[in-house]
């Protein structure tokens, strides 16, 4: 399947070799940035924000300024004609009009395929609720690859909310590519969905799930890690239940190898103790700023920037 115009909905789309071409081209414009200033000269990208965020709707814009075009859209729909009550599929047809490209984040699964169903454009899934979130996939993969040296045959720790994570989802569905060992540690009811696990077990790809952090710590070569998603809780009380269950300071890495390399998709909570962040273990921040030249990626491939 060709680039141009493509959608970007779920990472379940995309082979092992799509990936790693995502990848190269990311490596490519970080390498040489300047030469991809004009490459999207006179495109627009609308950005659809139905959700808060920081890191990926700056990362998005950044992007696409990056690559000479320019960005329309909204991060609070209130302020928009949904807020009179116009439909979805009214709002999407309408901006379709209006852009070359759509980036969209929406708290309802399916949102994104809904997008792309209804639109001539590409678009591109910044986040569909708690279902999959695929170019933050694409830069854990460019970060994983970058500090470990390669993607084959790691051991990888999911740490926290695996039950409503959807940076956790589309990523272990990406790493099945490259034969990884997966460690699933959570409290019980944040477990990764059965779903997920059966869809390995057809992959044959090997995993455990553990409440304890400690008792696998050395045997992994990442650790990621993610924040309790408040908002995802439809009961406040199962929130506070497990709220704060794991906290990452120093001393972990006593119980680690020196290796190992820590991700979180940030925003983080109380779950990595800041006096953690200038440990050369700590990737996260890398791994928020390799979201520019993956967008930049995305955006130049399914534009049919060359």
């Amino acid at each position: 399947m060709g680039w141009l115009n493509r959608d970007v909905v779920s990472i379940r789309d995309f082979s092992r070799e799509e990936i790693l071409e995502v990848l190269e081209k990311a490596a490519e414009i970080e390498k040489n940035r300047s030469q991809y200033a004009s490459l999207l000269h006179g495109r627009v990208m609308a950005a659809l924000f139905f959700e808060p965020s920081t890191r990926t709707r700056l990362s998005f814009e950044s992007s696409m300024h990056r690559l000479g075009g320019s960005v329309i859209g909204f991060s609070e729909p209130s302020m928009t004609s949904i807020a009179k009550g116009e439909t979805f599929e009214d709002t999407m047809r309408i901006i379709d009009g209006y852009c070359d490209v759509i980036a969209i984040r929406h708290p309802e699964i399916g949102s994104a395929k809904k997008a792309a169903d209804i639109c001539k454009n590409p678009v591109i899934n910044a986040g569909d609720g708690a279902h999959e979130h695929p170019t933050q996939t694409f830069t854990d993969l460019f970060t994983i690859r970058k500090s470990c040296g390669r993607l084959d045959n790691l051991t990888i720790g999911f740490l926290g909310d695996l039950k409503y994570g959807r940076t956790v989802h589309s990523l272990a569905v990406a790493l099945a590519h490259f034969n990884p060992t997966f460690y699933f540690i959570s409290h019980k009811s944040l477990r990764m969905p059965e779903e997920y696990l059966k869809e390995l077990d057809r992959k044959k790809i090997k995993y455990y799930e553990e409440e304890d952090l400690l008792k696998v710590s050395r045997n992994l070569d990442v650790l990621y890690v993610t924040r309790i998603q408040k908002e995802r809780f439809l009961n406040p009380e199962e929130y506070h239940h497990v709220k704060g269950i794991y906290h990452l300071d120093p001393s972990f890495l006593k119980h680690t190898k020196p290796e190992l390399k820590i991700l979180h998709p940030l925003p983080r909570i109380d779950e990595i103790n800041p006096q953690l962040d200038k440990a050369p273990q700590s990737i996260y921040f890398e791994q928020a700023h390799n979201g520019i030249p993956i967008r930049m990626a995305l955006l130049s491939m399914v534009l049919g920037g060359k």
